[in-house]
């Protein structure tokens, strides 16, 4: 039966690209060949409303071995004979109305992008949005999404590393669970997700089918309403124990030699892995959906193509070796079916039960092939001129320094999230040597070498709201700032481009000058793009998100004693400010939730400023003269210091600027700033290896475990301690 215009609409497809699917067929589409089209074709899966702007980013580089949209993941070289494999995606939609099982299969998700390049996941980050703390429902998704991720994280045995969270009211309907996960591989022993070889056989392997995540990439690809929560059937449903199996099951089997290609069932499932697979290779395939393991009794083609039910992968193994594959899954107790075959004619013909329910050509589905692309129109949004007409002038100077600053470190995207990370196994694999030594990026080691991978998520997306070009560059800035200050080399990024809905022409013109202010970054920066995730329709009846592009960086310590923590460390070293010191408290945590300023330009910021901050901050860890380093960010200054007094309970003595607002000093978020300690008896080098950039000796580490700023006594360490590591859990409970 052939399918109507009005189906294909409802499937979330237009009048046009109906048409387009007639012309590619030379025939109407039937409803089960619609629907293939739809998730294909769906922003999550086509990228149509944003590949023409992604391939302005730069994907070349040194150590790029797979240039971006190549394979599942990034992967770099990290020297000696090793790679690393890494990526970031989005699971907003599910985790907004399930939020345990929509934050788990997102880990998950993440994970078998990973392992399906045949890198074994060593590490995972996460980048999290809510509304309001104080909001019931924020509540309940927060300690949902948080235990979900748990869960699947400590149970898959993979450390969670580091992350960031985020409150902001424009997040209350519409939260972003953001997944990374970073693996190591042998160059030369990866495995592309590649079909070809007639006649040689297509099996599925992993968790059975299921009815959980159909249509879960249209559903990612519409705006949030009252009404999502019908479509609970489109979250899917993890199981961690059974992905550990599929995990180790696969990483055995890519030795013997017997694997053709191998694809994770993602978004859109079994239509996504046969298609792209199958186009990669320039074949075709025969599909047997009879076959495929179910767990639920007269499931429909349609619905068995469209299936996510996690775990599962799709693999090609080289014919006359099925038996030794077979016999690898059976030792680990996983399904492991023969569904089909590689054929030479490029389409791919679905059966059910010796019917032939679709005949679709392979490359008519994916993107780079078929799939539509579109360039939206933008312009400026209206709030920037409110933005840009901000008087600094007319904010009064407070009087009270130290209880602005109480009040600062309390605020929810300041204190600290130990409430959220301390549910998270972040020692498994013993790779993580963030426990007693904190940095700013996370470090962790390559077990069998001295190596180690620096990696962080980052991006204030205030910042990016009230500039899209310049907060996107800080995005990138802060993620190698970060991985800079722990003695690491930034590489790489991969990105989850996180918006609203692009046919708005002011939140397109949001992600068009994000992308252009990440590309400059990136190529002043040196760390290409190696791939990632857009996520469009992140709005609601209240509107868009906050333009939110989440940078997931990684770097390389080419020997593990390169790590520099961010703690003083010793009483009466010398404590300095690298980078320019603004007059400036635009954008701030300060200004936005002390004050209540809502619109105000994003903080000062140049490109070149920040290049030259890292390659100085990099020659003086590398030359051992400072001892701590750590990036001024949230909170400004004062947050910074307190972040490094707190890690061995030292105090500090400081001085602010004469001539400047001091609550400027001390709160704004100016960029390009890094503080470090220095052992007294080598500020003279130092200071002499400094050049071309401003800095200012702004006191010294005390061994008396208090604050005293412009001699003025604010108190014991352990107060602010308190009060810094206990706010989120009295918002929270």
């Amino acid at each position: 039966m052939t399918a109507t215009l009005e189906q294909a609409v409802k499937l979330g497809l237009r009048e046009e690209e109906f048409e387009k699917i007639k012309e590619v067929l030379g025939r109407t589409p039937n409803f089960t060949e619609v629907a293939m089209y739809s998730v294909m074709w769906s922003e999550h899966c086509s990228y149509k409303n944003s590949i023409t702007w992604l391939k302005t980013l730069p994907r070349d580089g040194s150590k790029v071995l797979v240039k971006a949209g190549d394979e599942n993941a990034g992967l770099i070289d990290i020297g000696d004979g090793w790679g690393c494999v890494f990526k970031i995606e989005s699971h907003n939609h599910p985790s907004a109305i399930e939020p345990f099982q929509g934050a788990a299969t997102g880990v998950g998700g993440i994970h078998r992008d990973i392992f399906t390049m045949g890198a074994r996941p060593i590490a995972s980050l996460n980048s999290l949005r809510f509304g309001k703390v104080d909001n019931p429902k924020t509540k309940w998704l927060i300690k949902g999404v948080v235990k979900g991720i748990g869960h699947y994280g400590n149970c898959f045995g993979v450390p969670t590393v580091a992350g960031e969270v985020y409150y902001e009211s424009c997040y209350q309907t519409n939260p972003l669970v953001n997944a990374m996960s970073v693996g190591v591989v042998k160059v030369g022993q990866t495995v592309s997700a590649t079909s070809h070889g007639a006649g040689n056989p297509v099996f599925i392997v992993g968790a059975s089918t299921g009815k959980d995540g159909i249509g879960g990439a249209s559903f990612a690809s519409a705006d949030i309403s009252e009404n999502s929560a019908e479509q609970l059937p489109s979250v899917q449903v993890g199981d961690p124990f059974e992905e550990k199996k599929l995990l180790e099951a696969c990483l055995e089997m890519i030795p013997t030699g017997a694997l053709i290609g191998m694809q994770d069932m993602g978004a859109a499932g079994i239509t996504c892995s046969t298609s792209e697979m199958s186009a990669k290779g320039e074949h075709g395939m025969i599909i047997h959906l009879d076959k495929v393991p179910t767990r639920q009794a007269n499931m429909k083609p349609w619905e068995m193509l469209l299936s996510e039910s996690q775990e599962r992968m799709l693999i090609v193994v080289k014919k006359g070796r099925e038996a030794e594959v077979q016999a690898i899954f059976d030792r680990w107790d996983i399904h492991c079916v023969e569904i089909g075959e590689v054929t030479a004619h490029p389409n791919l013909k679905y059966y059910m039960n010796g019917e032939l329910v679709a005949d679709v050509p392979a490359e008519s589905l994916v993107l780079g092939g078929g799939a539509p692309i579109y360039k939206r129109d933008f312009k400026e949004p209206a709030y920037l001129a409110e933005i840009n007409s901000f008087n600094p002038d007319t904010v009064p100077e407070p009087i009270d320094l130290k209880e602005v600053a109480w009040q600062l470190i309390q605020l929810p995207n300041i204190a600290s999230k130990h409430w959220i990370y301390d549910q998270y196994d972040s020692m498994v694999g013993t790779g993580n040597t963030q426990t007693n030594s904190p940095s700013d990026a996370a470090i962790v080691r390559v077990h069998g070498t001295n190596k180690a991978i620096a990696m962080t998520t980052d991006c204030n997306s205030r910042y990016v709201w009230a500039d899209p070009y310049k907060g996107a560059m800080i995005a990138v800035s802060e993620a190698a700032r970060n991985i800079v200050c722990s003695g690491g080399q930034p590489v790489a990024i991969t990105n989850c481009l996180n918006f609203g809905n692009p046919y708005n022409p002011e939140v397109y013109y949001q992600f068009v000058n994000a992308i252009k202010g990440m590309g400059e970054a990136c190529r002043k920066l040196d760390t290409p793009v190696t791939g990632g995730n857009v996520s469009f329709y992140n709005q609601s009846e209240d509107g868009p998100v906050y333009p939110t592009p989440t940078i997931g960086m990684v770097g390389v310590l080419d020997h593990l004693s390169q790590k520099m923590t961010l703690g003083f460390t010793h009483a009466g070293d010398c404590i300095y400010v690298l980078g320019s010191e603004k007059n400036d408290f635009n954008c701030s945590e300060y200004l936005h939730h002390i004050v209540g300023v809502t619109h105000s330009p994003a903080p000062y910021f140049e490109l070149e400023e920040e290049y030259t901050l890292q390659q100085t901050v990099a020659r003086l860890i590398t030359s051992k003269l400072v001892k701590s380093a750590h990036d001024i960010s949230e909170g400004g200054l004062f947050a910074c210091l307190l972040e490094s007094a707190m890690v061995n309970g030292l105090g500090f003595n400081v001085h602010t600027i004469e001539g400047m607002r001091k609550d400027a000093v001390l709160f704004g978020e100016a960029q390009s700033r890094v503080v470090v300690s220095v052992n007294p008896d080598l500020h003279n080098l130092f200071e002499a290896e400094i050049k071309g950039l401003p800095f200012r000796k702004i006191g010294h580490v005390n061994a008396h475990k208090d604050i005293n700023i412009d001699n003025e006594s604010w108190g014991y360490i352990s107060d602010w301690k308190e009060a810094y590591d206990g706010a989120l859990e009295k918002l929270l409970m």
